[in-house]
């Protein structure tokens, strides 16, 4: 990659059911390539079941050298001494966060379409920041839409890592891998069949989005 940038990299966030045998399809997926986190995403459990659900996920992704990042608690990710937590607009304050949680914990922000909220994350002391949807997602409805113009915005002005998420394939990632985007966060497209194939499929296509850059071998 030219001027020491690195390559785009893979972000799993969970399907929802997470029991049975998920422990060992996230085993499988982390083994085919490499997977830079994870993403514990529950909804309409408690606190208890959560840190249940979670506590052999979080062994696999340390195993492998992946984080293992809670969705939405910052709470749950503090008793989980998680390496981080992502934050919906809606769940609370990046200071705030940073205070409960340590200098050491990776914070990432949902930002839709918006720059204005991307930089206020920025400014805010955010790890990461999330734009998207940038397709159709059957895991969660967004009506917003950006362009990955945004990411290669986003790339010229900040040092800090931008996330691509929405709807992602290895057939449609190709724009967003040469727009910039730091991480992919993908689901259905990974949980939805063999999560091995599609793993090694995502490389190969942020492999080949790379080659077409000018000036990347």
């Amino acid at each position: 990659m030219t001027d020491g940038q690195p390559a785009t990299q893979l972000y799993l966030i969970s399907p929802l059911d997470v029991g049975g045998t998920f422990p060992d399809r996230l085993e499988r997926a982390l083994a085919a390539g490499p997977v830079a986190a994870f993403q514990f995403r529950v909804k309409g459990v408690d606190e208890h079941e959560a840190a249940r659900l979670a506590a052999p996920l979080q062994e696999i992704c340390a195993a492998r050298d992946c984080a293992f990042i809670v969705n939405d608690s910052a709470k749950l990710a503090k008793r989980l001494k998680a390496d981080g937590v992502h934050l919906g607009q809606g769940d609370g304050d990046v200071r705030e966060t940073r205070k409960l949680l340590g200098r050491e914990a990776q914070i990432g922000v949902t930002c839709h379409a918006s720059r204005h909220l991307a930089m206020e994350a920025g400014e805010a002391g955010a790890d990461y920041v999330a734009f998207g949807a940038f397709f159709p997602s059957i895991t969660k409805q967004s009506e917003h839409r950006p362009e990955p113009e945004i990411l290669a915005w986003w790339q010229r002005l900040f040092e800090i890592p931008c996330v691509a998420i929405g709807g992602i394939t290895p057939a449609n990632c190709a724009p967003l891998v040469s727009a910039g985007a730091d991480f992919l966060a993908v689901s259905s497209a990974v949980w939805g069949g063999d999560e091995a194939a599609t793993v090694q499929a995502f490389h190969r296509a942020i492999d080949g989005a790379n080659s077409q850059v000018p000036g990347n071998m």
